[in-house]
């Protein structure tokens, strides 16, 4: 693993999202601290992990298991196992990560416990830690009044009203916050939301009052990172101001940020084609049309060598640790 700073700094980062976006900057950050706490949302109700919610009455797992395996300082192999998913059988499409986690869950008598006890095993850089302990469910309420109830719902669901994402809520309304996450939130020096799905990845960890108050209280550097691309379903058409208008608006006012990162290169049409076929384009700083508000740092960020469009995540933590040094606060 390359060291780029030397570990002795050990930046208190919190980072709170969900998805693959978490685990791509979690990867990229673990090369400058070890002082890292993941906080990871528990609203996924759809694929794998809805299947082991449903049948073992378990908190989702498979977004904690992304992140988990970005910090792990583990043998290749044992990540490729854990990653694999079943062919054949009634296990087709699951994921032995995510039975893992169910395993231990039981074994060592609590979700919590099991998370931790996998992540001592595979030696993880820092903390992964769900947002909450409780049994949430997403929902959302369409511009046109429509009330859709469980994440994987819900882009569906926007695309066949064809009627834009209002706001998110969850139930039951008064989840509580694992105390742990709210503690690493407390202490961090740099809080970073996203990037990943906006709606269904990063806001449903700020409808928890306590993690939200923790946010806009803390005096930490606070970076919301914008997604390179905007996701049909749920950001079509959106610019980067109406991300950071969704997001203020759920996150309980101006406080909830200091600064954005966002990508400023586009990929070649050849990968790019694929995705504004499907509606779906990047998101980018057009500094001459929106009024942010905030400090917006742009740089090449992309990383599309495996065909898909994603963050690099070496060049997207270099850039938080380098806000962290720049004194920005």
């Amino acid at each position: 693993m390359e060291v780029i700073y030397d570990r002795p700094t050990q930046y208190r980062i919190a980072a709170i999202g969900g998805g693959t976006g978490l685990s791509t900057l979690l990867r990229g950050l673990k090369n400058y601290s070890e002082n890292l706490t993941a906080i990871v949302t528990v609203a996924d109700d759809g694929g794998g992990s809805g299947k082991i919610r449903e049948d073992f009455g378990i908190l989702p797992p498979g977004d904690i298991r992304n992140c988990i395996l970005a910090l792990a300082n583990a043998e290749p192999v044992m990540q490729q196992v854990l990653q694999y998913r079943f062919k054949e059988g009634y296990l087709k499409g699951q994921s032995f990560g995510n039975l893992l986690i169910a395993a231990m869950t039981d074994l060592c008598g609590g979700f919590l416990l099991g998370v931790k006890q996998i992540s001592n095993v595979l030696a993880v850089t820092g903390k992964v830690l769900p947002v909450s302990l409780d049994n949430i469910s997403l929902c959302a309420r369409l511009k046109n009044g429509t009330i859709v109830e469980g994440e994987s719902r819900i882009p569906m669901v926007q695309q066949e009203e064809k009627s834009p994402i209002e706001e998110v809520f969850i139930k039951p309304a008064d989840a509580k916050a694992l105390p742990e996450a709210i503690d690493a939130i407390n202490n961090a020096q740099c809080i970073v939301m996203g990037p990943g799905s906006l709606y269904t990845s990063i806001l449903p960890n700020l409808m928890l009052e306590e993690v939200r108050n923790a946010i806009l209280c803390s005096k930490a550097l606070k970076i919301y990172i914008a997604n390179v691309m905007t996701q049909p379903g749920e950001t079509t058409g959106y610019t980067l101001k109406d991300h950071i208008d969704a997001l203020i608006r759920h996150g309980g006012g101006e406080k909830l940020i200091d600064a954005v990162i966002v990508n400023n290169s586009v990929p070649p049409p050849s990968i790019l084609d694929r995705y504004l076929n499907e509606n779906s384009v990047p998101v980018l700083y057009r500094q001459e049309n929106e009024s942010i508000g905030y400090a917006v740092i742009e740089d090449d960020l992309l990383d599309y060598s495996s065909g898909y469009i994603r963050h690099n995540p070496r060049k997207l933590a270099k850039k938080v640790v380098e806000l962290i040094e720049s004194g920005l606060r």
